[in-house]
């Protein structure tokens, strides 16, 4: 029997945090060669610290012989990304850092396999939904999300100023009968600009956001409160402390609250199934439990380097299943091809729409007009009641 009195606290680190930074930058290039080419290959990793971003890795496009035009492009969207974050630092300044382009042709070992639409690589994904929050996240890592999301509006609109790009958050929340009931601590740490500023004058300028933004009544007198914790917090981003596409997996997904496969998203195009399966597993998941087959759900799928069909597919309701597990193991294949191939087109994943995604999670999103968080819709919930 699962525990149903606890306290779990998830963690969310803002666009402006140096991890965030590079994630970033690496989906926006990403994205220009997906726009260029739908079938654009890319793995691309950057790397920043106080004056310099470093981008390496993978690119191809089907005329490698335009490879080197695109290249071009590279050093102006780094500065894009970073001027659109907010960073205007005396050793982080989008118009004076230094960027250094390592990006080379794929290799050929590689995409062998993947032409025949194989996987780009082995590897296990894992997907999960649970019915704490309308849209079917775990409740500790969505308000961790939406807290800094709030704050970074607030700071971009110019109703914060003081406010810098590099924040933290973190949320420990009492579950009471399986659902959450409490904010036991709340941990908040923001860049500020001003070297007078205090931990308890920033405490005053982020609490209400904090207030609006979390469920009423879950911040109670019991509630404890670390703002700015080590006081000044105004040398921030990659200046700071230096960031790495890819190192905030856990933030990137369910908080803690389900298994990871290991593999980061950023800056991998569709046909690595680190990312698109991923995606598929969050989809089936959450569709699972919008039907009501389930009130939770994780699935894990398994692929070899080369190869078209997953080689496993698992499913665990955690005990909250209306249906068999292994019945809805057997209807997966029935309403989804899980080859990468298949997963690229039904959720079109071949298009530019991976920056977006770079921060504030990949999961638990609003799907958009233009195909943005496709893995977030419901429109699976039927056909998969029909095919158990």
């Amino acid at each position: 029997m699962s525990r149903k009195n606890y306290i779990f606290t998830s963690e969310s680190v803002s666009e402006g945090h140096p991890d965030k930074v590079c994630d970033r930058i690496s989906d926006a290039i990403l994205d220009a060669f997906l726009a260029e080419e739908p079938n654009a290959r890319v793995a691309c990793e950057a790397f920043a610290t106080t004056n310099q971003v470093v981008v390496g890795g993978e690119v191809g496009l089907s005329d490698q012989g335009r490879l080197h035009e695109h290249l071009g492009r590279i050093d102006g969207i780094v500065r894009d990304c970073v001027k659109d974050i907010g960073y205007e630092q005396d050793k982080f300044h989008w118009n004076s850092i230094n960027v250094l382009n390592l990006l080379h042709p794929q290799s050929a070992h590689i995409s062998q396999g993947v032409d025949k639409d194989g996987a780009g690589d082995q590897g296990i994904m894992f997907g999960f939904a649970v019915d704490e929050t309308p849209d079917l996240m775990p409740a500790p890592i969505h308000y961790a999300h939406a807290i800094l999301r709030r704050l970074a509006d607030a700071r971009k609109s110019g109703a914060e100023p003081t406010l810098g790009p590099d924040a933290k958050s973190q949320i420990s929340l009492r579950y009471e009968n399986g659902k959450p009931v409490e904010v036991t601590s709340i941990v908040l740490s923001t860049q500020h600009r001003d070297l007078s500023q205090t931990s308890a004058d920033i405490r005053a300028i982020v609490e209400p956001y904090i207030r609006e933004t979390l469920p009423e009544g879950w911040l109670t007198a019991n509630t404890e409160w670390w703002v700015n914790p080590t006081g000044t917090f105004v040398i921030g981003g990659p200046d700071g402390d230096a960031g790495l596409t890819g190192r905030k997996i856990i933030v990137d997904t369910y908080g803690g609250a389900a298994p990871h496969g290991g593999g980061a998203f950023s800056g991998k195009d569709p046909t690595k199934v680190d990312r698109s399966a991923a995606y598929a597993a969050r989809y089936l998941a959450k569709n699972i439990v919008a039907a009501g087959m389930a009130k939770k759900c994780t699935i894990q799928i398994s692929y070899a380097i080369g190869v078209a069909k997953p080689l496993s597919v698992y499913v665990d309701t955690h005990g909250t299943g209306e249906v068999d597990a292994a019945g809805i193991e057997r209807a997966i294949p029935k309403v989804m091809d899980l080859s990468p191939r298949g997963i690229r087109e039904h959720l079109s994943l071949n298009r530019p729409i991976y920056a977006r995604t770079a921060a504030y999670g990949h999961f638990g999103r609003a799907p958009e007009a233009d195909g943005g968080f496709s893995w977030e819709r419901l429109d699976l919930a039927e056909a998969l009641k029909s095919a158990v």
